[in-house]
């Protein structure tokens, strides 16, 4: 007498995979459908820096080679500070788009924001010591108040960047290949005992599940930077000039393996070799600030 078949059991971390790897399909798919009656105009600058969350996760190291990169504050408040050249070190984190508390961006800044990748390199610099008043601008956390911090040293540059090959559609990679965040240790350092759940918005993680984590303390303030006498042009200096971002550590669980390929988007650093990275837990989360009481305008 044979014996029954045993039921098929759909293992959870196998479901996961599948999916991760459905989303990744999906977003080569994806660019090819766009059309030029579909083209996205810009945000304002209020609205894209406001609704603008990174998820930082620490990666491998990896050493670009890369000379000396000159620096120039692009934000009006910090914009006395003296123009520096640095040298990108080993690679820290990868930061990704996410919404927080199923708060989804706007459709017309969704199209932007969902393609802002940023790849950190360790990098040093001078001490400006200087003192910021920073609010936020998110709508989930607008209710916090206003922080004084002091903005020490250089500590990342982050870059521009495209995962799996994804290429953003002309009028995105336009704009988000000019976003280039210089990020300065600060404090005091204060835990803001957070929690938040993060969706991410990029097509290519899409499948990863939502993340329940807690905010806890502040340890940079990121800010928009010119490297070198790149000509960013005047509608895409208009909004990231204002993209001032601060990092929090974040208690999360831990991620599937999600092995990427990044790409250099930037000008400068378009030249620069592929690079492979693996995301690993704990991660940060950089949320959108205004510094000294000026607001991206509308």
């Amino acid at each position: 007498m044979r014996n029954p078949p045993r039921p098929r059991i759909h293992r959870p971390g196998t479901v996961r995979a599948l999916a991760v790897a459905l989303a990744m399909l999906a977003s080569v798919l994806l660019p090819a459908i766009v059309s030029p009656a579909n083209a996205l105009a810009f945000p304002t600058p209020r609205s894209f820096v406001s609704n603008l969350d990174l998820e930082c996760f620490r990666t491998e190291a990896y050493t670009p080679p890369t000379g000396p990169i000159l620096t120039t504050h692009l934000n009006p408040v910090l914009a006395d500070l003296p123009r520096e050249q640095i040298v990108l070190g080993p690679r820290e984190q990868l930061c990704v788009p996410v919404a927080k508390n199923g708060v989804i961006p706007p459709q017309d800044v969704l199209g932007f924001i969902r393609y802002v990748d940023l790849s950190c390199y360790r990098t040093q610099g001078i001490n400006v010591n200087r003192q910021l008043n920073l609010r936020h601008l998110n709508p989930v956390l607008t209710g916090l108040p206003p922080t004084n911090v002091v903005m020490t040293s250089p500590q990342q540059l982050c870059v521009p960047v495209i995962k799996n090959g994804v290429v953003p559609p002309d009028e995105v990679l336009r704009l988000v290949q000019y976003i280039d965040l210089k990020c300065y240790l600060i404090g005091p350092q204060a835990p803001l005992n957070r929690p938040l759940s993060l969706t991410q918005l990029n097509p290519v993680l899409t499948g990863l599940p939502v993340s329940n984590v807690n905010v806890t303390y502040n340890r940079q303030l990121c800010v928009p930077v010119q490297k070198g006498d790149q000509q960013i042009p005047p509608e895409v200096l208009n909004i990231v000039r204002w993209l001032d971002l601060v990092k929090y550590d974040l208690q999360a669980p831990a991620l599937p393996v999600v092995p990427l390929t990044l790409t250099h988007i930037n000008p400068m650093l378009a030249g620069l070799p592929k690079e492979q990275v693996t995301l690993n837990s704990p991660p940060q989360l950089a949320v959108p600030v205004a510094k000294n009481g000026v607001i991206p305008p509308d």
